[in-house]
């Protein structure tokens, strides 16, 4: 038995008065009152009990997502310890928290407040399970759920809990509050709102339980702006309404478009993934057409070059290690992504056709998903982040914490994989050599939920489960609720990854985590977007076409006096490092040169190559991913001090630039005069002419005592490929 200590005694005599209440105490249901205050002190956290193997012997599930198994830990766990039926008063629970005896949290609750009183009424109840009829918690809201606030302004918020009965609560108290933009606006405990002096859009999350609410923060710039000033800009689109009611919601105005040059390098390199040649340039700004620019993104959207551009980013997303799958497999893997991409081929019927497939590896590129993911759980990893933009790997082993998504939810999902049959040698990683074939209606290895081991059932993650019968299967029936248009998540996500792609920044970041508490920056032009996606049948070209010929993406980047500060609502366009195939395929193509990759056909270029296994030094230094990353990997666009050094010093980057064969050294043999050569070497690296100034500069290094012509135009060549310039896209 536990057996209160003198300093226990004395805190006995200091609560007795509460000891006598006994009959008077309120009912106090586990779930809906005592588990909200774990969850508010983070006595459940994952830095405190809510860790995987607790704290101090004393473990509560994370978030309070198991009320069964914190019921059982508390009192049933370490003989009573904690939950004192003989003397209440005494329990760990009550004196813990309140600093009575020593807590490695520390004081977590005043002994006169009311979360405390509920804890001891709790507890001199007989720690009761549940009461009869107790409602359950359906969804919380939050008020205000839109404001719009001044700077240095203060505004609380209000949270209330809707419950299955039909009554409400307010839980603002006990409430989590969390802002993604703090420096816009900030929260506290209390859930007081705090704005700065930073124009920009906030959400703040309030978390009562296993339930969340957003409430949408503005900060408006200082000073009006005249309603004409919105209503004159032009509209190409659905997407320049939309950006437009952003800015005029904020007081932000947009930048002047970008100038013809700017543009037409920007659209070749989004496109077809490279930049303009010289006679392209030339052609392009000569063109005195009003309507240049769409029929420019028309001409590209039909080159080659696009489906290399975009199937090279899709294999990011689905290529595992060849060396794990097997080189032919990947080989073939990355024959039919490219195939799709060359053929059009709609977005739903591609990702039905890769959630489906069957066949062999060997023969069907898109059953090496099967090959590589193994495990229905890692399937539905992959698949919930790829193709509905929903990272469920935390729901795996607890509810998440910032969305609705609970275990049943991920192991229900997991089922659809649970059917796959395969037959063949498998995986004998490093080689992996054999073909091997993917089926339906294998041997049946049941998902089974990891704390009830019950067998799950296949269900979607929300809406209607479709009917599974026997001899289905269940990958088919999962691939058609994916593809569904009532699926709003497969459009959405599709639509965010080719906005960053183009934009620079996503409309949701990270790029496929769409939640409730991650929204949108601008979630009617996410929803328009998507709308227009699915009513053009998934066409991923229609969709590039309806981004590249708006307004807004032909905006310049130079900011003006009202938008410098804006990062997220598109009032300018935003800088971008290249691609490193990008960058590569476009400075052999300026230099005049061609790459030799291992593995692959001589004039491949490097967004033509097939996986990541295959050695290249300059690509390796501007980001492509580990090759022993698991798939789905996401490139970065930050620049490095080791690519600024290789741009400088690669001995391959400087034998491309002087060349014999190369660009520099016909140049050097023409008749042209500097001031020609200058133009030449300006329109083929930055797709512009140069300025006055530029090139006066460069035509006095021909002039020089001692110049060599070629020597002066390698010079030349290679000053202008290690300026930002060159690197980024403008």
């Amino acid at each position: 038995m536990f057996r209160p200590s003198r300093l226990l005694v004395l805190v006995g005599l200091l609560l007795s008065p509460f000891s006598l209440a006994v009959a008077e105490s309120p009912t106090v249901d586990f779930e809906l009152d005592v588990q909200p205050i774990f969850t508010k002190f983070g006595c459940n956290a994952g830095a405190c009990h809510g860790k995987q193997r607790g704290q101090n012997g004393f473990q509560l599930s994370l978030l309070a997502f198991d009320p069964d198994f914190d019921f059982d830990t508390l009192t049933k766990e370490s003989r009573g310890r904690r939950l004192s039926q003989s003397q209440p008063e005494q329990s760990l629970l009550l004196l813990k928290p309140i600093g009575a005896v020593p807590h490695g949290g520390g004081k977590r609750l005043e002994p006169s407040g009311a979360d405390f009183a509920t804890l001891r009424n709790w507890v001199l109840a007989g720690t009761p399970r549940a009461i009869a009829n107790a409602p359950k918690l359906e969804r919380i809201s939050v008020e205000p759920s839109d404001a719009v606030l001044g700077a240095n302004s203060q505004k609380p918020l209000k949270v209330v809990a809707h419950y299955s009965n039909g009554t409400t609560r307010e839980v603002t108290r006990l409430s989590q509050f969390q802002s993604n933009e703090s420096a816009i606006a900030a929260v506290n405990d209390s859930g007081m709102i705090s704005t700065n002096t930073i124009t920009g859009e906030s959400a703040v999350m309030a978390r009562y339980m296993n339930m969340i609410a957003v409430c949408t923060v503005s900060m408006p710039l200082a000073n009006e702006v005249s309603k004409e000033t919105y209503e004159k800009l032009p509209r190409k689109n659905l997407i320049d309404e939309q950006v437009w009611q952003k800015l005029a919601r904020l007081r932000l105005t947009p930048s002047e478009p970008a100038p013809d040059h700017t543009f037409l390098r920007r659209v070749f390199i989004d496109i077809i993934g490279r930049a303009p040649t010289a006679d392209e340039a030339k052609q392009f700004l000569d063109d005195p057409s009003p309507n240049k620019r769409e029929a420019l993104v028309d001409h590209l959207l039909v080159q080659p070059d696009y489906a290399e551009h975009w199937a090279n980013k899709w294999a990011d997303l689905l290529r595992p290690n060849p060396y794990h799958v097997g080189i032919k497999s990947v080989l073939n893997y990355d024959a039919w992504i490219r195939d799709a991409f060359r053929k059009n081929k709609p977005y739903d019927q591609f990702v039905r056709e890769l959630v489906s497939a069957k066949g062999g590896t060997w023969r069907n590129g898109s059953t090496n998903m099967f090959r590589d993911k193994r495990q229905p759980e890692e399937l539905t990893t992959i698949v919930s982040q790829l193709f509905l933009g929903i990272r469920l790997e935390c729901a795996k082993c607890h509810h998440h914490p910032f969305e609705k998504w609970a275990q049943d939810d991920f192991y229900s999902f997991a089922a659809y994989f649970s059917r796959i049959g395969r037959k063949g040698t498998g995986i004998s990683a490093p080689i992996s050599g054999s073909e091997e074939f993917i089926f339906t209606g294998g041997k049946d290895r049941p998902v089974t939920h990891p704390q009830t081991q019950k067998a799950m059932e296949p269900r979607p993650l929300f809406g209607n489960s479709p009917a599974l019968p026997p001899e289905t299967d269940p990958r088919d029936v999962l691939a058609a609720w994916i593809t569904s248009r009532d699926n709003s998540f497969f459009a959405q996500v599709m639509v965010n990854r080719i906005w960053t792609d183009l934009m620079e920044r996503g409309l949701v970041e990270p790029v496929d985590d769409l939640r409730a508490s991650n929204p949108p920056s601008n979630g009617p032009l996410l929803e328009a977007l998507a709308a227009d996606f699915r009513d053009n049948g998934y066409d991923i070209k229609k969709l590039i076409r309806r981004i590249t010929t708006s307004h807004v993406y032909g905006l310049s980047s130079v900011p003006n006096d009202r938008n410098t500060s804006d990062t997220r609502n598109y009032s300018r366009h935003y800088r971008q490092r290249l691609r490193g195939e990008v960058l590569l395929d476009s400075i052999s193509q300026i230099t005049g040169t061609t790459d030799t990759f291992a593995a692959a056909a001589p004039g491949t270029r490097a967004k033509e190559l097939w996986t990541v296994r295959i050695e290249s030094l300059f690509l390796d230094a501007f980001g492509r991913p580990d090759e022993n990353q698991d798939p789905p990997c996401e490139r970065t666009s930050e620049p490095t001090v080791v690519q600024v050094l290789h741009l400088m010093n690669s001995e391959n980057l400087y034998s491309k630039v002087t060349t014999d064969n190369g660009v520099a050294a016909q140049l050097a043999k023409t008749e042209l005069t500097p001031v020609a050569v200058v133009e030449s070497l300006y329109l083929t690296i930055y797709s512009r002419r140069p300025t006055e100034a530029e090139s006066k500069t460069a035509v006095a290094l021909f002039e020089a005592e001692g110049a060599v012509r070629r020597q002066v135009i390698e010079d030349l060549m290679w000053a202008l490929l290690n300026t930002p310039e060159f690197v980024f896209k403008d």
